[in-house]
């Protein structure tokens, strides 16, 4: 028989260095794979969604026609100091520059560029290319270009040149909040004239706010009906909530006409019951954008209140009343706080779609009752003006991003206070 010591009945001591490195190794592993799993969707979203919006964006800064078009005049006016004419050379390299953007035909985009900044600056460029090359060769290109045509001799359209010799401006951004830059560098104000974007906006905010204002009305005790009621009950009216889902925005919006027009079936019903003696006028106003954007956003309030509403336990309310606190107090104490987060995020959903919202202002909305998008649309489609269409929309995407972070901050905030 072997004899046994005594340190070999002890238990011998575990290497918990070695368990942690080889803890931390699984972990590192399963961190990995998750990471491999969701690799593809990330790579789907910053192809199809992010390249995408940061190259839109990119135009609301781009200004690549002058210094691209005329790369000879940028060069000769980097000591010019923006004030008098420009010397001798400035003007020969102009020269130079405009016959051989015409000769590439490229010429008109460089004249559309220019025209935004000074009108008939298209004209003054197309007029100047017919007459090159000079022949005689000038001796001096800064008199014969005058000769030709007066306005080489006044120092704004030079100034235009020089301001925008940059391939890149914050012209856009500037005018899409009513803003300038003066013959100095500094930031101004545009004439009252000349002034609209600032209103716009505050109208688009302002419309929004009533929107969700009127959502939240009637979409809280619509909600909280649904979600109190029998499963069987509240899932059919859960149907009549979501057809809006299934019919198109622009049927609605014409079934809203339909409705309010003069001879429609509102004004109809009034007049026949003798409530009123010629038609109100409900629609192609901001009466009607209102009526048909809170039928459009309604949907978009009630789910997230419903969700939330039917997680919260009916017997906290029931426990309120029958410790004595009345029922509308109970409620107001007791239940209503429970909703903070369907509210929050009901309002935040439906503030954010309308004041990107086109069809309905356009259709069912008078000229003072349109909202950014419409500009958007008007430099998207009408002017081509990719970098004005591109500097509103991205005012409108950094306001979203702003109450997506002062939301967060809130359910942050009201997280920490309920804990």
């Amino acid at each position: 028989m072997m004899s046994t010591t005594i340190t070999d009945t002890l238990p011998q001591p575990v290497d918990t260095e070695s368990l942690k490195a080889k803890l931390h190794r699984a972990e590192r592993i399963n961190r990995l794979k998750s990471f491999g799993l969701i690799l593809p969707l990330i790579i789907f979203l910053v192809v199809v969604f992010l390249v995408p919006l940061v190259i839109m964006l990119k135009k609301s800064v781009d200004n690549p026609e002058v210094s691209a078009l005329l790369p000879a005049t940028v060069t000769a006016m980097a000591n010019w100091d923006g004030k008098a004419l420009p010397p001798e050379d400035v003007y020969k390299a102009l020269a130079l520059d405009i016959e051989k953007a015409n000769d590439n035909d490229v010429l008109g985009n460089l004249g559309k560029r220019l025209n935004t900044e000074i009108s008939g600056y298209r004209s003054l460029l197309n007029n100047t290319a017919d007459s090159l090359p000079l022949d005689p060769v000038p001796t001096s290109y800064k008199q014969a270009l005058i000769d030709l045509d007066a306005r080489w001799g006044d120092a704004a359209y030079w100034q235009s040149i020089y301001s925008n010799s940059s391939p890149y401006t914050a012209n856009y951004l500037l005018s899409s909040l009513d803003l300038q830059k003066n013959q100095a560098g500094e930031i101004t104000n545009v004439s009252k004239d000349q002034a609209i974007y600032q209103d716009v906006f505050v109208r688009t905010f302002w419309m929004s706010l009533i929107i969700t204002a009127a959502c939240l009305l009637l979409a809280y005790p619509l909600a909280y009906m649904l979600a109190t009621l029998p499963d069987r009950t509240a899932n059919l009216l859960m149907i009549c909530v979501l057809l809006p889902f299934w019919t198109s925005v622009l049927v609605r919006v014409a079934a809203w006409i339909v409705i309010l027009q003069n001879n429609g079936l509102v004004n109809t019903f009034l007049e026949h019951f003798g409530l009123i003696d010629s038609p109100l006028q409900l629609v192609f106003n901001r009466f009607g954008v209102y009526v048909a954007m809170v039928h459009i956003m309604l949907p978009f309030m009630i789910l997230p209140l419903y969700s939330v509403m039917k997680n919260i336990p009916k017997t906290y309310q029931r426990a309120a009343i029958s410790l004595g606190c009345p029922p509308m107090v109970s409620f107001w104490l007791v239940y209503f706080p429970q909703t903070y987060a369907g509210i929050g995020a009901g309002c935040l959903l439906v503030f954010i779609l309308s004041i990107g919202y086109y069809i309905t202002p356009a259709l069912l909305g008078g000229p003072s009752d349109q909202m950014v998008s419409y500009f958007v649309a008007f430099y998207t489609n009408t002017t081509i003006n990719w970098g004005m269409a591109t500097a509103l929309g991205g005012l409108l995407l950094l306001a979203t991003l702003i109450l997506y972070v002062i939301y967060s901050w809130l359910v942050g905030a009201n997280r920490l206070r309920l804990g």
